[in-house]
């Protein structure tokens, strides 16, 4: 998925925002691309309702911490 993809996505639901990894070194790219891929997956395939937001946010949470423990290595 593309930049312009990522970015069109994100007016389907503004979360996505939160899963970029672009910006991020290469490191950590590796580790939060699959965060991105899932979120994308989630918004793609499921209906938008409370337990669609709840487990973006729980992904979203997941991730945060999967970068901040790469961080050291």
């Amino acid at each position: 998925m593309d930049t312009t993809d990522s970015t069109a996505a994100e007016t389907i639901d503004p979360i996505l925002r939160y899963f970029r990894f672009e910006h991020l070194p290469e490191h950590l790219q590796t580790v939060s691309r699959p965060f991105h891929d899932l979120a994308h997956t989630i918004v793609h395939g499921l209906p938008r309702n409370p337990e669609r937001t709840v487990a973006l946010r729980k992904l979203l949470e997941a991730k945060d911490c999967a970068v901040r423990c790469s961080l050291d290595a």
